[in-house]
């Protein structure tokens, strides 16, 4: 733990925080060497009350590397939820590494960010064996996926006990398309967890909207990362992820 960091009082939440500490890595890499380290960002984390880490270890790897992960897991005692995408290399990993949970997400070599939810209905055949072997090595599988009843229904079918729906529609619409995003959002939160999935969202949520998204009461858990990356470079991290956590609590 840096000295510069005093831990707060932590308390159990109602809606979950998880913060991505993917852009501390993208910084570090844009010049080489180890500065910034995301581990560090992990440390903060937990230092200011956040419930857990996720890192995404692209195909690429273009920020997240693979020696990160046991150098986070190893410095704090949140929960890793590693973001990944269905592939065999990554799997590997995933089962080597052993986080708490894997977040299966689409991957493109060309995409900025992750554009859109997991086809999970139309990948049935290839998702199946991969979420079985993460469930049997002991690790929460969560899907990243649109919410749509469709996809819903697939989660239900690949025995997925985690699903993380898309909110990235809903953070760029305005007026009576966000309205009806939010809608569509709540409607399908209930829906997973009337079937016993446990959902969660995350995607391009902000100060100014996140409150709508934690005010659903189904949600047990937001991922939240460029945001607060980008809010730290003019208030600090630890400020930035003290005040997502406020209006979030404040929503509930």
């Amino acid at each position: 733990m840096t000295d510069l960091i005093r831990p707060t009082k932590l308390r159990p939440h109602s809606l979950r925080l998880g913060v991505n500490i993917d852009h501390v890595a993208t910084i570090r890499n844009a010049r080489g060497g180890d500065h910034p380290d995301p581990v560090r960002a992990a440390e903060v984390v937990a230092a200011v009350g956040g419930d857990g880490i996720t890192a995404h270890l692209r195909e690429d790897r273009r920020h997240i590397r693979d020696d990160d992960l046991a150098r986070i897991q190893a410095a704090t005692g949140l929960p890793l939820n590693l973001e990944m995408a269905a592939t065999e290399e990554m799997l590997e990993i995933a089962l080597r590494h052993k986080p708490h949970a894997a977040c299966i997400v689409p991957e493109r070599r060309e995409e900025r960010t992750t554009e859109g939810g997991l086809d999970a209905a139309g990948m049935h055949n290839h998702l199946q064996p991969v979420v079985s072997r993460l469930l049997d090595a002991g690790i929460r599988v969560s899907l990243f996926i649109a919410p749509d009843p469709r996809q819903i229904e697939a989660a239900i079918r690949l025995g997925a006990p985690v699903v993380e729906l898309h909110t990235g529609e809903y953070a760029h619409a305005e007026g009576a398309a966000r309205a009806a995003e939010l809608a569509r959002i709540a409607d399908m939160a209930a829906l997973a967890a009337k079937n016993g999935i446990e959902p969660h969202a995350g995607h391009g949520l902000t100060y100014e909207n996140v409150q709508p998204i934690a005010a659903i009461p189904q949600l047990a858990e937001l991922n939240i990362g460029h945001y607060l990356i980008g809010e730290a470079i003019f208030c600090g991290l630890e400020e930035s992820i003290r005040r997502m956590r406020q209006l979030m609590d404040d929503a509930r």
